[in-house]
């Protein structure tokens, strides 16, 4: 079938181009907002040429075609249903609409923080150059490389907030540019730059009898979070009311006059308060239920991202990294994602249908390279041993990593492109993450050979 042609199947499938509210795309997977649900021949969309797997969440019904075939079979379709200027805005807000409130709040976070990720590992990266030039004694210290280097690493960190601001307040339906004041104003030069200066003491201001502290907020998160809700709560109340001859004028003045107050009086030390608090939490768990607290979070991590929450980890993964310097969750997320790959690759081996084994080798590949949900909702879900035997062997494997205290210094990467992010930590750092990645492919793989699995007649 021509992609033309698979994309008329599919709109007959999915009950009519009028059971169709959006439509959208990500890397493998065509992602669709559906009037009813109940009018889906989800076993006949399966049978499509090209189409590896069909499953409903977070409010979308989504259709796994694979890299590259995604792209083209989304032109095809958009044609069909004539949404051949989709916007992703309308159909974020079409999902969440679906959703329930967990649901609905961790999409929000996601939509934050995912298209942060590339300055957040590019950063990681030039940490990780700039540890191997100074262990090995290639530069000085007081060098010029090693000043610039040190510049460029710690930049994305420094202005986290005045990102997150601009990300924020595109998600909360606030203008990015005045977002971006926020973020500026609590990592403003004036105030004390936390990130780096270990133990040093602010000055405080008396504001009508309120101590403030002149403390900044680079490198947190939960207080721009809360500043940048607050800020696209106003904005858009005043929106409402002033008159558009002035709008410009006194829209953005009074919503950065009443944010920046809020922010520095009382979101700031409330928002540092539970960031403090949340990796405390984190620490304790992690310190005291030792290798116990591997298993169970590398064991469950697949059936979070079966809900699509599990973006939402990159908002307390950045908190680690601004607290402690180190982001000890992300190797035990890449060991559940290795073992899904490791129990879809035996599905492979195993399996008789070439219709099966079309599907399995190249999403298990997709797993090993951090992307999880084709081989999840394609083949061992489908399935259910192999999934059972993936989660067995995520839970080995995070204990393993967990045990031997593998961390990463930066998030957004797993499976194998993670090694880019593990390396900055040392030599001992990458060869305890390779046996956990082992460890957590062979035991799903094993595991799946033993326990089987029952393929359509068809």
């Amino acid at each position: 079938m021509t992609h033309a042609e698979i994309a008329k199947k599919l709109v007959e499938f999915l009950g009519g181009k009028e059971n169709v509210l959006s439509a959208t795309h990500c890397a493998t997977r065509l992602r669709l907002v559906i009037e009813d649900e109940t009018k889906i021949k989800k076993e006949e969309i399966e049978k499509l040429d090209e189409v590896k797997g069909a499953f409903s969440t977070s409010g979308q019904f989504q259709v796994i075609f694979g890299t590259g075939t995604v792209n083209k079979v989304y032109a095809e379709f958009s044609k069909e249903v004539g949404l051949t200027s989709m916007d992703t805005t309308k159909h974020s807000e079409a999902a969440k609409k679906k959703m329930n409130p967990i649901a609905r709040f961790a999409r929000t976070l996601s939509n934050i923080f995912v298209p942060i990720i590339p300055a957040i590992v590019a950063s990681g990266l030039l940490m990780g150059l700039l540890g191997m030039l100074n262990a090995f004694n290639i530069v000085g210290s007081d060098s010029a490389l090693f000043i610039l280097l040190d510049m460029f690493s710690s930049a994305a960190f420094i202005i986290l907030p005045i990102l997150i601001g601009i990300s924020a307040s595109k998600e909360f339906g606030g203008n990015p540019y005045l977002g971006a004041v926020i973020g500026g104003i609590m990592t403003h030069p004036a105030l004390l730059n936390p990130w780096g200066l270990g133990q040093a003491e602010p000055e405080y201001l008396d504001f009508i009898g309120l101590p403030v502290a002149l403390i900044g907020y680079q490198g947190t998160v939960i207080p721009i979070l809360l500043a940048i809700y607050i800020m696209s709560f106003i904005e858009k109340r005043l929106r409402k009311v002033v008159p558009n001859a002035i709008d410009l004028l006194v829209t953005p003045f009074v919503t950065i006059i009443l944010t920046g107050f809020i922010a520095i009086l009382a979101i700031g030390p409330l928002g540092l308060f539970f960031g403090d608090l949340l990796t405390t939490i984190l620490n304790f768990v992690y310190n005291y239920g030792g290798f116990i607290a591997g298993i169970l979070f590398g064991g469950t991590y697949s059936l979070i991202v079966i809900t699509g929450v599990h973006h939402s980890f990159h908002a307390i993964e950045a908190g680690l990294i601004s607290a402690i310097g180190i982001n000890y969750l992300l190797p035990i997320w890449s060991m559940a994602n290795v073992a899904q790959g490791g129990a879809g690759l035996a599905v492979f081996f195993k399996a008789r249908r070439t219709k099966t084994k079309e599907v399995a080798l190249p999403s298990s590949l997709s797993a090993f390279l951090g992307i999880t949900e084709p081989v999840i909702f394609g083949v061992n879900l489908k399935y259910r041993k192999p999934f059972i035997a993936a989660l067995i062997g995520g839970a080995v494997g995070g204990g393993y990593v967990v045990f031997m205290n593998v961390a990463a210094n930066a998030f957004g990467l797993t499976g194998i492109p993670m090694l880019a992010i593990v390396a900055p930590l040392g030599v001992s750092n990458i060869v305890h993450y390779l046996i956990g990645f082992v460890l957590a492919l062979v035991t799903a793989f094993v595991l799946t050979l033993i326990l089987g699995f029952k393929e359509e007649t068809e």
